[in-house]
This record gives structure tokens, sequence and C-alpha cells, in this order.
């Protein structure tokens, strides 16, 4: 029976989702985005260019369309109550309904019902609507300190003293800031790392760990970005981890589910492995970009069959994976993340990127050809037996990157995989 699937969003996540919708002949798809994505446009049998989060035109398309069952893609789309409105029109919606995505989109409710809810790795925090009586909490703190607004930022809105900032600039941001309401928790020191699981009637499967890379520039110095790519082992933990960082991680994820209820769609922990064990760092509502990249084209599972079982009350399937390592690079703007060069022309090679994938995300697909936005352009995916292996094929399909973008090419090199595996063996004294 063929299914006609909706998709929310223009993304290289996106990207990732409607190259794994449409990998199953009984999935029709259709996508909506603000950005015309050529990749998911060239998979989507149709394509309406509408922003994210007018969930009036969305349900309008989805009931154009006659859609079955729909995914969101982004963060926005979801705190804009998307997913309850198709929900509401009748269109099955793997996504969280409004509520439960405020385990991402308001970071003082993820916090506070963490405590709550006694939700294992929680670090300690404090939130505040008063930037006074943040800054003098600051100034009173006994060590360092993850200063995070309490809403959406795209992933570029954390500072963290001790590491990106003085508490002097700490405290000069919050005051040059418009933040209703911030959260201020302890600095946690360790290794990152994010388990993505698919949910749905307190059901819980995860997928493999992948270790992203927020830091603009080669040795993780500059500022944050969106992510400038990401890796994945062959196995469910990654080279400086154990199977039980692995499962505790899961286990999180678990308990967070049990206290959410009724969670549907994809939970994304975010996790840092530090001497004291497994910690969260955030919880997101959706696929993690640029880790669905790595996460999807290993995926053997068919994903419209945990959609439909989830839309079903069916047990979710058990999920496969290939066993294959992922390298993900990304292919910026000049001057990304603060000043990026948008509305420049680019050349994409497609040819070029060999046996890798190629995944669009932010670019404008004009007549004449495509053009930069203020956000990452593409991104490339080595999937090989081991992630040296990986490295090796992401890097050589860089060449379809051509002037006026630039890459991390340290992202799953041997060196940088190596320092993590001594950082973590250090924090345990191993």
């Amino acid at each position: 029976m063929t299914e006609t699937a909706l998709l929310v969003g223009g993304g290289g996540r996106e990207h990732a989702i409607s190259r794994a919708l449409t990998a199953d002949s009984d999935c029709e798809l259709y996508a909506c985005a603000s950005n015309r994505n050529p990749g998911i446009a060239s998979l989507a049998a149709g394509f309406r260019q509408v922003d994210e989060t007018a969930v009036d035109d969305v349900v309008a398309y989805a009931t154009e369309v006659g859609a079955d069952v729909a995914v969101v893609g982004p963060e926005s789309a979801l705190e804009a109550g998307v997913a309850d409105a198709l929900d509401d029109a009748g269109v099955y919606t793997f996504g969280p309904r409004a509520d439960d995505a405020r385990i991402e989109t308001d970071k003082a409710f993820q916090r506070e019902f963490m405590a709550a809810e006694a939700i294992p790795g929680c670090p300690e925090f404090a939130v505040f609507e008063d930037t006074d009586e943040a800054c003098a909490y600051i100034d009173d703190y006994d060590g360092d300190l993850a200063v995070k607004p309490a809403g959406l930022t795209g992933g570029k809105g954390v500072k963290v003293t001790g590491d990106q900032v003085t508490k002097e600039e700490a405290k000069a941001y919050l005051r040059d800031s418009e933040y209703t309401e911030v959260v201020l928790e302890e600095r946690l020191v360790g290794e990152e790392f994010t388990v993505q699981a698919f949910v749905a009637d307190g059901e819980v499967r995860p997928t493999p760990a992948v270790q992203d890379h927020k830091r603009a520039y080669e040795g993780d110095e500059g500022p944050n970005t969106g992510g400038m790519g990401s890796y994945s082992d062959a196995t469910a933990e990654l080279p400086f981890m154990s199977f039980d960082d692995y499962t505790a991680a899961v286990e999180i994820l678990q308990a967070t589910v049990d206290a959410l209820d009724d969670y549907k769609g994809i939970l994304y922990g975010q996790f840092m492995l530090t001497a004291d064990g497994v910690k969260v760092v955030e919880f997101n509502a959706r696929f993690g970009d640029p880790e669905a990249m790595n996460t999807l084209p290993v995926l053997e599972t068919p994903f419209l069959d945990v959609v439909t079982a989830a839309r079903d009350g069916e047990t979710l399937p058990e999920l496969e994976f290939s066993g294959k390592a992922t390298v993900c690079k990304y292919a910026v703007p000049d001057g990304y993340p603060t000043d990026p060069d948008s509305g420049a022309r680019i050349e994409v090679d497609e040819e070029s990127a060999g046996d890798a994938l190629l995944f669009y995300a932010s670019v404008d697909a004009r007549e004449d050809g495509l053009y930069t936005t203020t956000s990452r352009s593409f991104a490339v995916v080595g999937v090989e037996d081991t992630i040296e292996a990986a490295e090796e094929s992401a890097e050589a399909a860089l060449a379809a990157a051509g002037d006026g973008l630039r890459v991390r090419h340290d992202i799953g090199k041997p060196e940088l995989v190596q320092r993590r595996i001594d950082h973590v063996a250090d924090l345990r004294d191993e």
C-alpha cells in the first residue's frame, strides 16, 4: 500500500529524511519548506515553498496532496505547533506536539522537568528572569558556568565561562541581550556525544552514537555554529566510549520518555561523558543536523515502517543498521557563522562526490544556479567500514565544493579521534 508522506523542512537533515523515506517504494513524498532544497525537490512528487512555521499553509498543503503521514524536521515548526495542527487535521505526524517539544524549545522547562522527574544526568542549574540576579549568581558561583537562553537560538546562543568567555564577558552578554529568561548551569567537562531515538507509545529505539563538532574552525577553535560535521563508528558506541556509557545514555532517554508519557517522534539526547559518568547537555525534539546525515544512511530498517507502526499503534520495529562508520563534513559560506557571504553563486559538482553521499542544506536554488544563504550550504558523508576510511571518502568528495565555501577538514581524522580517546582516558585516570 502506497503511503503519501509530507516532509516539513528544507535543510540537510530533511534531505537525509527524504532520502530515507523514498528508499521505500511504497512512499510518495511531498515536501514544503521556506527554501527550495534541490536535493529534496528531486526526490519529491511535489514541493511547496512556504515558511515551516506557517501552520495553516502547511496543513493546507498536506490536505491538498492527501498526506497520510508527516515528518517534521526543524524545531521552529514544532514550537509553532505544526505537529499539533497536522494531527488535528487527521495527518499522523511523527514529531512531538508543541507541549512535548518544550523538552527542547524551553531550556528552563527542560531542566526543571529533569529535576522534578529525577531524570539521571541533570547538572546543577538555576533559572533567572532578572538579569541582575543572574549576574550576581555568576559572580558568586564557585566554578565555570554554561549560560543558556531559555528559548531557541539555533545552537549558537550558549556561552561557557572558562572556555569561550570570561565571567565579565558572560555578564555583559546577558546585559546586552534581550533574553527574558536564562538558565545558568555548571560547566560539564568531558567529551560530548549524541544518541537519537525513534519514540512512540513509550517505546524507545536508539540509534548509534554520533559526535558533532560545533566550533567553526579546525582544532575546535572559534565560535559555535549549527555544526560543522560529525562522525559515527561501525558500533553503537564511539571510540572514546564504552558500551556501558552508551547504555547509560539510552537509559536516560527511556527515563525521559517514561516521564513525558505520550511523546512521539525523535528524541535527541546530547550528552557529556565526564569523569562522573554521563550527563545531559540538552535534549532536542527532532533529528540533529548534521547527526541525521550520519544515522539515516546506515539505517536498514525502512523509516516509513517506523512511522506507520507508530501511527497504527503497533510495536515499533527493532532497528537494524549496516555496521558502517560515517563521517560528515559541511561546506559553509565564507565568513560563516559571524559574517557569512550570503547570495554568492556557488557550483556544486555532484559527480565529484564519488562514493560519498551529498546532502543539500541551506542553498537558494534559482533558475540560473545555486546561491549561498547565511547558513550551511551542503554536506558530504563518507560511509565505510572504519571512521578513517569514511573520513577519506568524505574528504575526497569535497572536490564538489567550489570557490566561496569553507570546510573543517580535521573532522574524523585519526589525530582528532585519538585526542578524544586520550581526553577520556585522562578524565578516568586510565
